[in-house]
């Protein structure tokens, strides 16, 4: 199975309609949404195993599960800066941010770059990926060393007072998930965290007081 054409046959068989109108409650909407659920793209995905040519046409369809099914078979090593600024201005979900970041991007050499730079623009599902991205190395990539993931701290304090749901939950995120690493880097998360909670914002108090709480409870 290696033709756009036949996958989009082989997702059309596991379409739902109904789940397609359930995701639209969760913040999941779109012109093109066939419905199909995370454990089927995933297993799909298993089956074509890495194929770059064929994720690119996958992406151009606008898709819902194509797009997220092209962050599966994507391969890292041939993913450029260029592809990552165009795919992450094509975001237009949480869902699909948190797909293509968690399952391409954060397995990228660009991935720290983009973390900090797209966690300063504007744009909300492109800040929303920075701070996933923070979010998802601090998951991933076991071998980085502390100080890779205290200089994001600076960039979450700036950031935790934007209003915008989908980014506040972002940056919460990145900050526990950061925090959860090891002892270190738990004590100045919750000084980061300290930080942000003196901030005029209730979005800022809602990101800290949860990541202390989380933290807290971790010790």
């Amino acid at each position: 199975m290696t033709s756009v054409d036949e996958v989009l046959a082989s997702l059309q068989q596991y379409a739902r309609p109904e789940a397609a109108a359930a995701m639209a409650r969760f913040g999941i909407r779109g012109e093109h949404i066939l419905g199909v659920s995370l454990p089927n793209l995933r297993a799909l995905a298993r089956k074509l195993k890495k194929n770059h040519p064929l994720a690119l046409e996958l992406w151009k369809t606008n898709i819902r599960e194509a797009r997220i099914l092209a962050s599966l078979v994507a391969d890292p090593a041939l993913v450029t800066p260029e592809l990552m600024e165009a795919w992450a201005r094509d975001f237009d979900s949480w869902e699909l941010c948190d797909q293509t970041c968690g399952n391409l991007f954060d397995r990228t050499p660009y991935a720290y770059q983009k973390a900090r730079a797209w966690s300063q623009r504007e744009e909300e599902f492109v800040r929303r990926a920075g701070f996933v991205m923070m979010a998802e190395l601090a998951v991933h990539d076991k071998k980085a060393d502390d100080e890779a993931f205290a200089a994001f701290f600076p960039l979450i304090v700036s950031y935790a007072s934007d209003e915008r749901n989908f980014v506040k939950k972002a940056v919460n995120w990145a900050l526990r998930q950061i925090g959860k690493r090891n002892s270190h880097l738990r004590t100045l998360a919750l000084a980061c965290a300290q930080d942000i909670l003196q901030q005029d914002s209730k979005a800022a108090r809602w990101v800290a007081r949860d990541a202390i709480r989380e933290l807290q409870a971790r010790a």
